[in-house]
């Protein structure tokens, strides 16, 4: 008789392991699976669209500066479109240091790629496809454009009254921060649960 509540600890004991275990929050495949899609699609569209628009700039803009002509006016001068060569980072910030900021750009990438295996929210795929497109957009400039590998220039050639010049990346850089900023203020899980359920756990258990 005195051996029944020495057996009955370590069944409670693998109970309440179990149901710890049950209780974190998990991503169900169908979702990751349209997470996944969603961000590799978010981030091949920024990558493709900022190519295009830096292309179009140096066949376009930049014949039109050597010939003499200047910026294309979209709005009067509040929007001009120009040419720019970037050795910095997003609005030519930090100019001089663009190997640094092909570092950081790759390792920006692993850690989104990793955070990938986990995600389930089509809103943070979203912001997560933003920022790894433009951040790639950039860098390709970087590794193939001169004066070197690592070190190219980054075309710009959007420009605002007292702003720096920007590119397609730089602004998906952007949005997605903005956008990932809002999801963290909202309490979006990256993982697509529900907050409320996540919440409501520990209040149950007791």
């Amino acid at each position: 008789m005195s051996d029944a509540p020495e057996n009955a600890q370590p069944d409670l004991a693998s109970a309440s392991s179990s149901d710890s275990v049950s209780a974190e929050p998990t991503v169900s495949p169908s979702r990751h699976r349209k997470a996944l899609i969603v961000l590799a699609c978010v981030a091949l569209g920024a990558i493709i669209l900022d190519h295009l628009a830096k292309q179009w700039a140096i066949d376009t803009l930049l014949t039109r500066l050597q010939s003499g002509e200047g910026p294309i006016q979209v709005i009067g001068s509040w929007v001009q479109l120009t040419y720019t060569e970037n050795t910095g980072a997003a609005f030519s910030m930090g100019t001089g240091y663009t190997w640094i900021f092909s570092v950081i750009a790759i390792v920006v990438a692993i850690v989104i790629l990793r955070t990938a295996r986990k995600l389930g929210s089509v809103s943070w795929a979203i912001a997560l496809g933003g920022l790894l497109g433009g951040l790639l957009g950039n860098l390709i400039d970087r590794l193939t454009r001169e004066p070197g590998f690592g070190r190219g220039f980054v075309v710009d050639f959007i420009q605002f009254p007292n702003f720096p010049v920007f590119n397609v990346a730089d602004s998906f850089i952007t949005c997605s921060a903005v956008l990932m900023v809002l999801l963290t203020l909202f309490g979006v899980d990256y993982r697509g649960n529900s907050s409320r359920i996540t919440d409501a756990a520990p209040d149950g258990a007791k």
